[in-house]
């Protein structure tokens, strides 16, 4: 590992601590007490992960990490919200500003380590994974942009293969419908939330028995589970 990591938290040991976890791990550091200087280094130095306290002193995490995904030059920035705050508005808000994951205090170093390792394989270039074989015949090929049941091509639009393609490239992650919104259309876009159900209605149509793997996580958003968990749960 040799990622770099900026560490925002005001609270020294607590910073202190995720730093020494991060660099036993080999990765690179940097600290941040408070968040705008945390945003200003940004110009000139973009880490690969960010790890983000929520009560800073002179900001809001969830306000940085909104500016993030507002930039065209950060958005793609990994964000973990490392925070006392529990309460499931605030993790829910955490998800829908775009954060890859959200870490309640008290946590244990070496997870949050793990945490940092398997968001960063997750934000890993789209590009060393062009094929993604989702499980049971499903099979996503982005240098084509098609997708296949077994042999079968599926006739999606483009809005639809994004849709697709975004969910089977982390099963099991719940992504917000302001981060599939962000998907199919960056800054630029100008319709609401609620076209993307219009948009996964077709494709569960489309899918087949396959349409069942999607499932809407209430308030969030949509993830796509395995074929396996599908089965157990009778969908």
């Amino acid at each position: 590992m040799n990622e770099l990591v900026a560490v925002v938290e005001d609270e020294d040991d607590i910073r202190a601590l995720v730093t020494a976890a991060l660099k036993k791990e080999r990765f690179r550091v940097r600290e941040y007490p408070d968040g705008k200087g945390f945003l200003a280094s940004l110009a000139a130095d973009k880490p690969d992960l960010v790890v983000l306290d929520v009560m800073l002193p002179d900001t809001d995490g969830f306000e940085v990490c909104r500016r993030m995904r507002a930039d065209r030059n950060l958005s793609a920035i990994p964000v973990i919200i490392l925070t006392a705050r529990a309460e499931e508005a605030d993790r829910i808000l955490g998800l829908e500003l775009g954060a890859d994951d959200y870490v309640v205090k008290p946590f244990s170093p070496k997870e949050l380590a793990a945490r940092v390792k398997a968001v960063l394989r997750r934000a890993a270039p789209e590009a060393a994974r062009a094929r993604i074989d989702a499980g049971d015949g499903l099979v996503i090929d982005t240098d084509t942009v098609e997708a296949f049941v077994g042999t079968a091509r599926l006739e999606l639009t483009q809005a639809e293969f994004r849709i697709l393609h975004l969910l089977a490239s982390r099963v099991g992650w719940v992504f917000s419908r302001e981060k599939i919104l962000d998907h199919l259309w960056g800054n630029e876009k100008n319709v609401t939330d609620r076209s993307v159900d219009v948009h996964v209605k077709h494709l569960r149509d489309k899918l087949g028995g396959h349409g069942a793997r999607i499932v809407n996580v209430r308030g969030i958003g949509y993830k796509l589970i395995s074929a396996s968990v599908a089965a157990s749960e009778g969908r």
